[in-house]
């Protein structure tokens, strides 16, 4: 079944009210899965629902990989579930070794949510020590690195085997949004950044002009987009890439809580221009969601 590519209906007229969304949720769970974007957007939907109905009853359970936070009063959970390459991720010997063709460990959690919200795309183009992994495990063979984007759509496609496989479409339904681009490198919105004038998206207080990918995100999304198109299972894919590339103002930069003073003393070493400020972007992915879901 083709992909749906998201895109606004020119018939509906609609803003998110969270009590509807807990409403129309009622018993049911919505499972953010991928990486810390999907948490960003997981924190988002919370605080817009409880905007709307600040004194409900709530419970939030912490924990790694699963955290679920609950609208006791409705019976809704909004679940998000760590998994940075989708893929099973394994320690053997002191060594993380991501599996391409292994997901049953992380889909067991995943079964029996009512909304699947899929995401992944940032850690497979990290390097040093940010690498989310030591070796790679494919085929039955283990290599300390191969082309990324191959590896992605290796991944992917065990992703897309266990859908098909395992979801229940007349009770679930899946979403996949897409990558959520990052601003480290000014030379994307300006052409005359050198290496005095800026580093990343620290003091930028306006969006970005135009209407195109950079490429690294161009290439993931044609893998994505051809994974999801042969797909069985309706697989509805949230096309937000263009839409967060322009927002270059709208990461927290040096004004993460958790940041000390020493980091934000130093922005061109340690802004965060990869996460997004809330209240802000990860709110319009969410109006967003909210349409495509009940409209």
């Amino acid at each position: 079944m083709a992909a749906s590519q998201l895109s606004a209906p020119k018939y509906v007229n609609v803003r998110f009210d969270g009590l509807v969304f807990l409403s129309k949720m009622r018993g049911k769970t919505v499972m953010f899965v991928g990486d810390s974007l999907g948490r960003n957007q997981f924190e988002s939907l919370i605080c817009m629902i409880l905007a709307a109905n600040p004194q409900t009853q709530t419970q939030m359970n912490r924990a790694m990989p699963l955290s679920t936070f609950k609208f006791l009063e409705y019976g809704v959970s909004i679940s998000y579930f760590r998994a940075p390459f989708l893929v099973d991720v394994d320690v053997m010997q002191g060594k993380r070794i991501v599996k391409l063709d292994d997901i049953a460990g992380n889909g067991n959690a995943w079964r029996m949510a009512d909304v699947l919200v899929f995401n992944t795309g940032h850690w497979w183009g990290h390097e040093g020590s940010l690498r989310g992994w030591d070796l790679i495990q494919s085929g039955g063979k283990y290599y300390q690195d191969m082309d990324r984007l191959v590896a992605m759509e290796k991944g992917l496609r065990t992703w897309a085997n266990w859908v098909d496989s395992n979801v229940d479409i007349t009770r679930t339904r899946v979403f996949f949004q897409s990558a959520s681009p990052d601003h480290y490198n000014p030379n994307e919105w300006s052409a005359a950044a050198t290496a005095t004038t800026a580093k990343n998206c620290y003091g930028e207080t306006e969006p970005m002009k135009g209407t195109t990918y950079t490429s690294a995100y161009a290439d993931q999304m044609g893998v994505v987009n051809e994974v999801i198109r042969e797909m069985h299972v309706p697989t509805y894919l949230m096309d937000i890439t263009m839409l967060s590339e322009l927002r270059k103002d709208g990461h927290p930069s040096i004004y993460r809580g958790d940041f000390s003073p020493s980091q934000r003393a130093n922005p061109q070493k340690s802004a965060d221009c990869s996460h997004w400020c809330l209240p802000g972007l990860p709110d319009t992915w969410n109006e967003l969601f909210y349409t495509v879901l009940f409209y």
